[in-house]
């Protein structure tokens, strides 16, 4: 199971050990990370689960489909590490990522 770290807009730090297969969201909302709204339940359709990738990590993720990107321009403040956690699918290739949760999201 790989692990996942969601640094929270406070600076804690939470980590948790990820389900392959599973998206970064529902790892998020099983973690308890409140900010990680996912209000549509990952349907890529409200951006509420909007978060910043550590940037050596960005680079390794499958880039985004064309409608995630469309709504990562509806988010508030974007940054060229965002994506949607509910598009990011869990891999064992995901131990050890890195996550931002913005402070918009609080």
């Amino acid at each position: 199971m790989p692990k996942i770290t969601f640094i929270e807009a406070d600076g804690n730090r939470v980590e948790t050990m990820a389900q392959a297969g599973n998206s970064l969201m529902q790892t998020a909302v099983n973690a308890g990370i409140a900010a990680i709204a996912a209000e549509c339940g990952g349907v890529c359709a409200c951006g509420t689960c909007h978060c910043h990738i550590e940037p050596d990590w960005f680079g390794r993720l499958v880039p985004p489909a064309v409608d995630e990107a469309d709504m990562l321009e509806f988010v508030i403040d974007p940054d060229e590490h965002s994506r949607l956690s509910c598009q990011i699918k869990i891999t064992d290739d995901l131990d050890g990522l890195i996550v931002y949760v913005p402070e918009s999201q609080t």
